[in-house]
């Protein structure tokens, strides 16, 4: 029991510690974010960064609702997703370089401890968040001047398929030759030994959340949003995993998130673009393999599943059957179209995800096993 304790001792209590590292760490995360905002936006606006609304489907077909939908928002600057990854790089600079200085100046050795940059935990997410945002970014870039083989400019579909899979089979072999893993675990049942099927297992849910997280950023808020509440659980399953510098790394993406978020709502000030979204969508997914918690990625964010499903059924309708299952697609398309209020849509995916959070930490932290 710890009823007597005095204040020193509770702070001195290495789960305070860490608790206090991870609170921190998002704050800061949520402060930088918010302060380089401005900056970015003035230089989106004055070199024109605006998306333009396509008028053609990914088949070539003529759009009925979206383009109509979204007129308004041509020209609205994109690449907004630089906001989050670059307040992590300028928190873990300040973590490597800057807090042990003001460690040794106001003799607080705590903020030494802010540091969560470490080879076991961080590097290999990090990685992922700045190859695929690179990717992004450059394809963002591509989209809005025009530029490339892609009708109305943009890496064709094939090109960052490709590159996409580049990354995630290096993060494969890595995972799998370098750190020996071959294990999934399903909650409340074990674990199973895939041998060299955990290399394809990886690329799949790789791919698989880069490319949902950008299906699903159609909408003021909306991927912002999910992905917060997604990160914010993986930091619950982190720290219970005593990954504690992965839980502060998750903690910063969420808070860099909600600073984004506070611009990104309805109507948007900017868009996460593709820099943002399948950045932080592949960054997700290696955090979930990481934590060795796939099968509760897939509860986490099942509106990807439900995004993703959409899409993919309308196109195999459409080609095979010449008819459309929803009037646009994702989903999220489809309740515009039938006459919801944009917000609407995205407040209501936000309570289904945080029901699925909920449900998704429950079954994970159960079953940890």
């Amino acid at each position: 029991m710890c009823m007597h304790i005095g204040v020193n001792d509770i702070c001195s209590t290495p789960e305070v510690v860490n608790v206090l590292k991870i609170m921190l760490t998002g704050m800061i995360a949520f402060i930088i974010a918010f302060l380089i905002t401005p900056i970015w936006t003035h230089f989106l606006y004055k070199y024109k960064f605006g998306i333009k609304i396509k008028n053609n489907g990914v088949q070539g077909d003529q759009l009925q609702y979206v383009n109509t939908l979204h007129a308004d928002k041509s020209g609205t600057p994109t690449m907004g997703g630089v906001i989050v990854w670059m307040s992590i790089f300028v928190l873990i600079f300040a973590s490597e370089y800057l807090f042990p200085i003001f460690a040794q100046l106001f003799d607080k050795g705590f903020i030494a401890r802010l540091d969560f940059f470490s080879r076991q935990q961080t590097y290999l997410p990090l990685f992922a968040l700045v190859t695929t945002g690179v990717l992004g970014l450059f394809d963002d870039v591509m989209s809005v001047r025009g530029w490339g083989s892609n009708k109305g400019g943009g890496m064709r579909f094939a090109v960052r398929f490709w590159w996409l899979f580049g990354i995630s089979a290096l993060g494969a072999w890595w995972f799998y030759s370098k750190l020996g893993w071959d294990i999934i675990h399903i909650p409340a049942i074990g674990d199973f030994g895939i041998g060299l099927w955990y290399i394809p297992l990886f690329i799949g849910v790789i791919l698989f959340m880069a490319f949902s997280s950008n299906e699903t950023d159609g909408l003021d808020g909306l991927n912002a949003g999910i992905l917060m509440m997604a990160f914010s659980a993986f930091t619950i399953i982190a720290f219970s995993q005593n990954k504690i510098d992965l839980a502060s790394f998750c903690m910063a993406i969420s808070g860099a998130l909600l600073a984004f978020l506070w611009f990104n709502v309805y109507p948007a000030r900017f868009f996460m673009g593709d820099t943002g979204a399948i950045s932080l969508g592949a960054t997700l997914g290696v955090v979930a393999m990481l934590t060795d918690s796939v099968a509760v990625l897939f509860i986490i964010v099942f509106i990807y599943v439900l995004e993703s499903g959409s899409a993919l059924l309308q196109i195999i309708s459409k080609k095979f059957f010449k008819r459309k299952i929803f009037l646009a697609a994702p989903i999220h398309h489809h309740f515009e179209a039938m006459g919801w209020p944009e917000p609407k849509v995205t407040m209501r995916a936000w309570i289904f995800t945080a029901v699925m959070v909920v449900l998704g930490l429950i079954i994970g932290l159960i079953g940890m096993g």
